[in-house]
């Protein structure tokens, strides 16, 4: 994104990074419901890290709030540290996986027995 700076240092700047980071934690509520509704009707975790948490943690629950936390935990590093970039690529990872994960329900609801 090319914006011009503000002659005040950051003040443009950081508002954009303080919309990508409220951005970035919307995104991770909505991966985190989706794989809720994943789980409700049957289907496994796709990402194995996420997999593993949930296995290994006392309940899936917990371990998938635990990386979402862990989540939640470097997107405000990526803020603490100006990481604007990564933050907007980052948002727009999560973007396409919530808009996957939501046409993945949507086949799964209309075809049962194909999840």
């Amino acid at each position: 994104m090319n914006q011009k700076k503000d002659a005040r240092p950051g003040c443009f700047w950081r508002l954009d990074l303080r919309n990508a980071i409220v951005q970035f934690s919307y995104l991770q509520l909505l991966d985190l419901l989706t794989t809720v509704a994943f789980l409700v009707i049957g289907v496994q975790e796709g990402n194995p890290l996420v997999r593993m948490a949930m296995a290994t943690a006392p309940t899936p629950m917990v371990g998938l709030l635990l990386v979402k936390t862990g989540a939640l935990l470097l997107g405000g590093y990526c803020w603490q540290r100006n990481k604007d970039r990564l933050l907007w690529r980052i948002n727009t990872l999560f973007a396409l996986l919530v808009a996957w994960n939501l046409v993945a329900l949507i086949v799964a609801a209309a075809f049962p027995g194909t999840a």
